[in-house]
């Protein structure tokens, strides 16, 4: 229990304490009105835009958690058919990975417009643009562990029979799943950003509609909290997945815990 507590100890105090000097710096540059009032709220205008405006938020955070989600889950539909037809074929992997590494060059602020005039202003070019989005990482990640799996292990089960989709289940996929889940901890970030820069240009729901608002209107201390929101939100998310992989893989986190 004492080992426990100072991991926990060792763990959330310096971040807290940094935090805590980010708040007093900026306390301390809005009291003195170092820089003027509207271009910078004092912290406790940013609670109060927080707490008054918190229900409205939570609203329109169903909208935008809705479109990370499931945008999130078809990447990785789409992750896995690809990383596992790279891993499979060496043909698949010249002809696709180069692909997706230029994907992921293209600024998706570009590509967004163009999914909102072809899909118009539903949800669907929100979650085609968290697809685009997350579905790289997990893609790598879970390719990576295909590639790392024991060599002999793959042999060995050959030897004694086995087909590949049995390959596959008994072997390769367990010993790709570390890597899977570091590649969604990174798509789980970037799921709720992509949704908001779909939100951005296109639609009358979201956690972006309601930032692009609230700017239009140089509500700035609205502006903030609403950012702290989504930091929340994508906190939350991140949160999930990491409960996800301590469920799946609990020996990982116990050898983890008692180093």
């Amino acid at each position: 229990m004492t080992k426990r507590f100072r991991s926990i100890t060792r763990d959330i105090l310096p971040p807290v304490f940094t935090l805590a000097v980010i708040i007093a710096v900026w306390s301390a540059v809005t009291g003195f009105e170092a820089v003027p009032s509207f271009m910078l709220p004092s912290p406790g205008a940013v609670l109060s835009a927080f707490v008054n405006n918190i229900g409205y938020m939570a609203k329109e955070s169903v909208y935008t958690l809705q479109e990370a989600v499931y945008g999130l889950l078809a990447g990785i539909v789409l992750a896995f058919i690809l990383a596992t037809l790279m891993d499979k074929f060496t043909f698949a992997f010249k002809a696709f990975y180069p692909l997706l590494v230029i994907s992921q060059t293209i600024p998706t602020i570009a590509i967004a417009p163009l999914l909102v005039l072809w899909m118009g202003y539903g949800m669907a070019p929100r979650i085609t643009l968290v697809i685009i989005t997350t579905f790289f990482p997990v893609a790598v990640g879970l390719l990576d562990g295909y590639k790392s799996v024991d060599a002999d292990s793959v042999n060995l089960m050959r030897s004694m029979g086995a087909g590949k989709i049995q390959i596959y289940r008994h072997v390769k996929f367990p010993g790709a799943v570390p890597g899977f889940f570091s590649g969604l901890r990174i798509a789980s970030s970037y799921a709720v950003i992509g949704a908001l820069i779909a939100e951005w240009l296109g639609g009358n729901n979201g956690l972006g509609v309601y930032m692009t608002r609230v700017k239009k209107a140089y509500s700035f201390d609205k502006m903030f909290a609403v950012i702290i929101f989504i930091c929340i939100v994508s906190l939350a998310l991140m949160a999930a997945v990491r409960l996800i992989e301590k469920l799946s893989m609990p020996y990982k986190i116990k050898s983890k815990e008692n180093r």
